[in-house]
């Protein structure tokens, strides 16, 4: 323990201008990233942040205080060379992140910290973690609908601006491509600031986003935040809180929209359920922490739209198991004001984006939002496929003859409705060698209500799939047409054709030709 003599000296040697008073306690305990600080007085808050004074550098943050002279905290850092006895130092302040214009386009930790290996920041403000939600009385109660450019999404489940939508889905459904597609189609139609936060996932993901961002010109409007999975419990904790405050500042200082996007919300809870495991709590239902609801509205509530600007969220939350009951989806859905739901049925089948339309909801789909015709035309659209939904069952045991010719055409539409649903992305041009578009609401609307109207029932149902518009459906019909299709005959080179001769064989008939004129008899003498 350090003697009340060595403050003023350590402080001293190290003071900013103007000085700051530190103060120093000792390790007494350390088990994983969980590390107990003794102090013989001044008691750092909750939330302070502490750092070592000497190699390893390593920063905690006060997760609780034990005693009145002891502080428990949950390392932000690995704890390898750190060991009881060792000194660490607090200025009383909690931790901190930059913000200014001069952090577009780069990518940092939950430090603050640049991990792009580019040139170093200069002295930028450092702004709080930690911040209350804006009051009611700054929020604005009007509602405007979030256009992606994705046919599916914005016909059948309408984003809010400054609202809160989830990607509700297994592994492999295609929540990040998804996420990254937006990101991609919000350059075009937003002038604001697209803020990327991936919260425990893959550090090759983080690269390809950055390569993908780059080579698309995107980076300019962009920030991304990374708390990788190979990171502590407490990095991934509190790497979220870090973008928020990132986004915040654009919106209120700024006055800009913001796209937040969370990959993987999920991961947020987890790292909440691991560091309070490391605590010591004891855990509730299916081992999550006791508590999981005031973690996730301390993140979520922050989210809002303000008379200043508004932070849109998009958010990845895994679902173990592809089980929706599980609490980690529960709680995420009670923030949300849309919801789509990834089906690993549709994405087998090669409908991307594997949405499932009858389970996907949002609350911006109501007349007086969206208007009466997109609102009757969503719901036609919902009845239609969930009526084709019932009738699979008798599909798969007796096969179409068996239907009605109502249910037939109805059958028909809703196949050509799923198909036309499906839309070829940007981010995936590489992968498909089809080229992503961007498709218009109305463009969106015309086509569904003319294939409701069965305008294209002799169509084949291969031209919908993987467009854009309604004329791209009625092109590809047309290139269709004029191919051979996979059940024509095709020829038999080892058989001679009957319409042409066969000149190989010597006794083959010639075409006629005009033959020349007899000549005249010669005369003969009387």
């Amino acid at each position: 323990m350090s003697s009340p003599s060595h403050l003023p000296a350590a402080g001293a040697a190290a003071a900013p201008t103007p000085p700051v008073a530190r103060n120093q306690g000792h390790v007494v305990a350390v088990r994983g990233t969980v590390v107990d600080v003794w102090f013989a007085h001044e008691l750092p808050a909750i939330y302070d942040v502490l750092r070592t004074t000497a190699a390893p550098l390593i920063t905690v943050e006060v997760a609780t205080q034990l005693d009145d002279h002891t502080v428990r905290g949950i390392s932000l850092d690995p704890t390898q060379g750190l060991a009881r006895g060792m000194q660490l130092e607090t200025e009383g302040q909690q931790l901190m992140v930059p913000v200014g214009k001069e952090i577009i386009g780069r990518m940092f930790d939950v430090f603050g910290n640049t991990i792009d290996h580019g040139p170093a920041l200069p002295p930028l403000p450092r702004r709080n973690i930690h911040q209350v939600p804006p009051p009611l009385a700054q929020r604005l109660t009007t509602s405007q609908i979030f256009l992606t450019g994705i046919k599916a999404i914005d016909v059948l489940v309408p984003l809010e601006q400054g609202g809160k939508a989830g990607l509700f889905g297994g592994a492999g459904v295609g929540k990040t491509v998804l996420l990254t597609e937006l990101i991609h189609n919000m350059v075009g139609h937003t002038k604001g600031i697209s803020l990327f936060c991936g919260i425990g996932e893959r550090c090759r993901e983080g690269y390809e986003l950055y390569d993908q961002m780059k080579e698309a010109d995107v980076l300019k409007n962009m920030v991304m935040f990374f708390g990788q999975m190979n990171e502590p419990p407490g990095a991934r904790f509190r790497v979220g809180h870090a973008a928020l405050t990132v986004a915040e500042y654009f919106r209120d200082d700024e006055h800009r929209d913001v796209l937040l996007l969370v990959d993987n919300l999920f991961r947020f809870m987890q790292a909440g359920m691991e560091v309070s495991g490391l605590l010591g709590q004891m855990p509730s239902r299916l081992g999550y922490q006791p508590t999981l609801g005031t973690e996730l509205s301390k993140l979520e509530e922050r989210i809002a739209n303000t008379s200043a600007g508004a932070i849109t969220a998009i958010q990845a939350v895994y679902v173990p198991a592809d089980d929706l009951t599980d609490p980690a989806a529960v709680h995420a859905f009670s923030h949300l004001s849309a919801s789509l739901s990834l089906s690993r049925e549709r994405a087998s089948e090669g409908m991307y984006p594997a949405v499932d339309l009858l389970k996907s909801n949002s609350k911006m789909a109501t007349p007086g939002i969206i208007g009466d015709r997109h609102y009757k035309l969503a719901q036609e659209i919902r009845r239609v496929l969930s009526q084709y939904e019932d009738l699979q069952d008798i599909i798969a045991m007796l096969g179409m003859d068996q239907l009605s010719p109502t249910d037939r055409s109805l059958v028909g539409r809703a196949r050509r409705l799923e198909r036309f649903l499906t839309q070829p992305f940007f981010t995936t041009e590489q992968f498909t060698g089809l080229k992503g578009v961007d498709v218009s609401l109305e463009d969106a609307l015309s086509g569904c209500e003319r294939i409701l109207a069965d305008e294209f029932k002799d169509l084949p149902e291969s031209a919908f799939y993987m467009v854009g518009t309604i004329d791209e459906v009625i092109k590809k019909a047309a290139d269709q047409a004029k191919k051979p299709g996979p059940d024509a005959p095709k020829p038999d080179p080892s058989k001679p054709d009957p319409s042409k001769p066969d000149a190989s064989k010597p006794d083959a008939p010639k075409p006629a030709t005009a033959a020349p004129p007899a000549p005249a008899p010669a005369a003969t003498a009387a």
